[in-house]
């Protein structure tokens, strides 16, 4: 299965919303489209599922036009498209008897979905007097309903507790588990790489980044240092990194994130810790941050 979006662009105006973009997910799993506000991102999905015209390019699913006949989708958009004042099992029936589900096997998903995600004692409640958390969740059922294979996600942790983030990921564990192909949009950096195998970063409608993130964050090599250490230390250990030659990059209440060129600096700096009687509760070499990434590839092209 391979969903491909070849060249397609969309202006408002005199606004290139998006810009000539390409880029195939040939693989079940979690696809990220990342970019800042207004880089392209809801217009590419939209795109994509028909919603809004192209001005050139094409998408297809297996080599066929996107469309309801071809492949089976959902799309759970960031402006959260749920009646307030209709009964949730009510509406939750009617968005799966649109997608071509007849009412007892409607009904029938309706009822696991509300089980599934906790929102059973909702059912005869109208929309607008759950809380945000809960409305949420009966976007992600009517999103989910009717079992599709190509599942889009505009920003679906936004606004969410801790508790309500693992129900949702772990439906979206489901979701892969089940081979379905996820494209995610979302700013939160951590979640995205939790789950992106491959993606694309936007800005200005154009692509400035796109691969697989672990292909991608490899070839960084090992650019960052964390450590963690008490706190009446930490400015001697900031004295011993400038003498390695270590760039700073954030202090926080226990510890550092030092910029390094290399594992070689990173162990004679270490060296020098322990001769100093400093040993560090943590010390970890790593490739730099999806958030990093980010900000170094939207920055340079800003």
């Amino acid at each position: 299965m391979a969903l491909t979006v070849k060249n397609i662009s969309k202006s408002f105006g005199d606004k290139k919303a998006v810009d000539g973009l390409s880029f195939e997910i040939s693989r079940p799993g979690v696809f990220g489209l990342l970019g800042t506000n207004g880089a392209g991102k809801t217009t590419t999905i939209r795109m994509i599922l028909g919603i809004m015209e192209k001005d050139q390019g094409e998408v297809t699913w297996n080599g066929l036009p996107v469309n309801r006949d071809t492949v089976k989708f959902g799309y759970m958009p960031e402006e959260r498209g749920i009646y307030p004042k209709v009964r949730i099992e009510e509406q939750l029936v009617y968005f799966a008897q649109l997608r071509g589900m007849n009412r007892s096997d409607a009904n029938r998903a309706a009822k696991f979905w509300m089980n599934r995600l906790g929102v059973t004692e909702y059912a005869g409640m109208v929309a607008e007097k759950l809380s945000k958390g809960n409305q949420q969740k009966i976007q992600l059922i009517a999103t989910l309903i009717h079992d599709p294979t190509l599942i889009f996600m505009d920003e679906p942790f936004s606004g969410l507790d801790p508790i309500n983030t693992d129900v949702f990921k772990g439906v979206i564990d489901e979701l892969i588990g089940n081979n379905c192909t996820i494209i995610m949009s979302s700013h939160q950096m951590h979640m995205m790489e939790q789950y992106c195998q491959d993606l694309v970063i936007l800005d200005r409608g154009r692509s400035v980044l796109e691969g697989n993130l672990r292909e991608i964050k490899a070839g960084y090599g090992h650019t960052n240092l964390s450590l963690k250490c008490d706190t009446s230390i930490i400015d001697n250990v900031k004295l011993i990194a400038d003498k390695h030659g270590l760039t700073l990059l954030e202090q926080i209440a226990d510890g550092c994130e030092f910029k390094i060129n290399g594992d070689d600096d990173a162990q004679a700096f270490l060296r020098n810790l322990i001769d100093n009687n400093i040993y560090p509760e943590r010390y970890e070499i790593r490739e730099p941050s999806l958030h990093e990434i980010f900000i170094e590839k939207v920055g340079a092209a800003e």
